[in-house]
Order: structure tokens, then C-alpha cells, then sequence
């Protein structure tokens, strides 16, 4: 069986046996305002906060944020110790850094990866559909760069969070349901 599922320049076939039980783990954003981000990334985009961790002698804060359901939130251990080692064993966390004191810096703020020069692009977060979420998001006031029937990528969406940070917005079918309905058209 190959290693991949496509084909691209650059690709590495053989097996890597030394990085077996390897995870993607996290991706960290910096913030500004930490209530203003725990707002938006728990009540609107409905993560729960798994573990904070404060750094007082580097004066910084990080926050692990994922989605769990019931089931899953309920195998989270409560001891602190535990938790930690929880958090760096799991796929898929958002690490929010908090450098102390940005909070109060009126004209502070981060690169969002977008504005010249470009680098880091967004994160993604998949909905069952792209179309109530946006709704949903717009009635919140969240910020679009682009809604779902704007531009020439139909069915998603970009937002920003309050640094500023691009969030796509995705359904998982919809380059397939839109094959479907071009090869019937």
C-alpha cells in the first residue's frame, strides 16, 4: 500500500518508523486580550477550554482550547498534572499565548499572516452546514472576509477572531455535493 493517497514533488515514500505515535497536536496563536478571545473562541465558536497554564517568571499565559463532546470532556482527568499531559497528547488543540500587559497597549497588535507579507494563512473549522453557521455568525457580529456565495470558492467562508486572525469556515461535503449537482446540471 503507498504511504500517500496523492502524488506531489517532494514526497517522502518510505516508511519513518521513528516518528510512529507521533501527533499534531496544537497550533498556537498569540493574543491581545485573552477575555475578548475566550469570549469569542468558547461562546462563538464553541470550544471549552481544556487547560491554562500561567507562566508568571516569563510574565505569559497559554490557554488549550478543543472541541470535546459530553463523552469525550468526561475522560478529561481533573488532576492538573494529568491534564497537562492530556492536552499534549491529544490531536488537534488551539493554544492561545497571552503575553502579559498587551491588553493594555492601545495600538498593540499581531500580524495576522494575511496582510503583506503574507505567511501564516488561517485555521479551519468544520460545520455540519456552512450556511446556518454563517447566519448563526453573522447575528453574533463576528466579521466576515468572505461569506459562503461571495468570491469564486463557493460554500465557504472566511471570519476573523479578534486579533484579526482569518477562520475558515467548511463543510465537509460541499466540493462533493457541488460535483454532484454539476454532473446533474
Amino acid at each position: 500500500m503507498p504511504k500517500h493517497f496523492e502524488q506531489a514533488p517532494g514526497l517522502h515514500e518510505a516508511p519513518v518508523p521513528e516518528t510512529e505515535g507521533y501527533v499534531f497536536n496544537q497550533t498556537m496563536m498569540r493574543i491581545k486580550d485573552p477575555e475578548r478571545s475566550l469570549d469569542f473562541y468558547t461562546r462563538v465558536m464553541g470550544m471549552r477550554l481544556v487547560r491554562k497554564l500561567d507562566f508568571p517568571e516569563m510574565k505569559f499565559t497559554l490557554y488549550f482550547l478543543a472541541y470535546l463532546d459530553d463523552r469525550q470532556a468526561n475522560m478529561v482527568p481533573n488532576d492538573d498534572g494529568h491534564r497537562t499531559t492530556f492536552i499534549f497528547g491529544r490531536e488537534a488543540m488551539l493554544e492561545l499565548t497571552h503575553n502579559w500587559g498587551t491588553e493594555n497597549e492601545e495600538d498593540f497588535s499581531y500580524h495576522n499572516g494575511n496582510d503583506e507579507p503574507q505567511g501564516f494563512g488561517h485555521i479551519g473549522f468544520a460545520v455540519p452546514d456552512v450556511y446556518n453557521a454563517c447566519e448563526r455568525l453573522e447575528n453574533l457580529g463576528v466579521v466576515f472576509v468572505k461569506k459562503p456565495d461571495e468570491g469564486k470558492m463557493k460554500g465557504l467562508a472566511f471570519i476573523k477572531d479578534p486579533d484579526g486572525y482569518w477562520i475558515e469556515i467548511l463543510q465537509p461535503n460541499m466540493l462533493e455535493k457541488q460535483r454532484r449537482e454539476a454532473e446533474e446540471a
